[in-house]
């Protein structure tokens, strides 16, 4: 049973999607992407550190034969919105070129990380590129990229849990809680 509220470093969280319902739609989304992808083999990569929940549950339940790899970037630091300044941490391992890529993302907000993943990926000649995201922030976004797989689409706010974290934190929470607004 899913907290009602989280508090860490004076701010309290409260529950957004349940546990139940992340497992609902993950289920969803793999059985589209094992339709999408039938008959072939693509690459999924995770982009550490946030994806890794939502990557592993995802993986297991698609019905194709797959390759893995991740990347990692940095682009928030310890702060509750993205510096704007994509650093790459962690290079692919595979082979990129001819293949069917998909990028899999805890949450797209800015979109500026999702940029900067293309074009290090479409340089090196992928068959297709695709994304898939469990959060979408379409309020937020500052790219007009297509994110073509989405888990729930969300508001601005900041969310934990899930392998969101604060500050390193609450990444192992079941459920995705939001920042309650202030009363005042």
């Amino acid at each position: 049973m899913a907290k009602k509220e989280i508090k860490i470093n004076g701010d309290v969280f409260v529950p957004m999607i349940s546990e139940r319902r992340i497992k609902s739609r993950i289920k969803e989304l793999a059985r589209k992407l094992s339709k999408d992808y039938k008959g072939t083999i693509p690459v999924f990569i995770g982009v550490l550190n946030g994806s890794f929940i939502f990557f592993a549950d995802l993986i297991r339940e698609v019905a194709i034969d797959c390759e893995m790899d991740f990347l990692k970037l940095s682009s928030y630091g310890d702060a509750k919105i993205s510096s704007g300044n994509v650093r790459l941490l962690k290079d692919l391992n595979c082979q990129v070129e001819g293949r069917d890529i998909i990028i899999v993302e805890d949450i797209v907000d800015s979109g500026l990380s999702m940029e900067y993943i293309r074009n290090l990926i479409t340089q090196q000649n992928p068959k297709s590129f695709r994304i898939v995201s469990l959060l979408y922030k379409k309020d937020v976004v500052k790219s007009s990229m297509r994110i073509d797989y989405i888990g729930f689409s969300i508001p601005k706010d900041f969310v934990i849990g899930y392998g969101l974290d604060y500050a390193q934190r609450l990444r192992h929470l079941k459920a995705i809680y939001r920042l309650k607004k202030s009363e005042s």
